[in-house]
């Protein structure tokens, strides 16, 4: 049986934590930025944790991660 292939963009884009959920970054973050809120600039700054609807379709993309 050969290697299955790990999805590259899938790979750039998500990581784990300690515990095994998958880490991801906001999105609306790289321009129109005047009308946002510095609040909500701050906010989308930090990373959150992939919800359980999509956990299953990105972990067929990482098979190793």
């Amino acid at each position: 049986m050969p290697k299955m292939k790990t999805r590259r963009a899938a790979a750039k884009r998500f990581s784990t934590t300690g515990s095994g959920k998958l880490k991801r970054n906001h999105a609306f973050t790289s321009h129109i930025l005047e009308s946002k809120t510095p609040k909500r600039k701050r906010n989308l700054r930090k990373s959150a944790v992939l919800t359980s609807a999509d956990y299953q379709r990105i972990k067929e993309c990482l098979p190793y991660l």
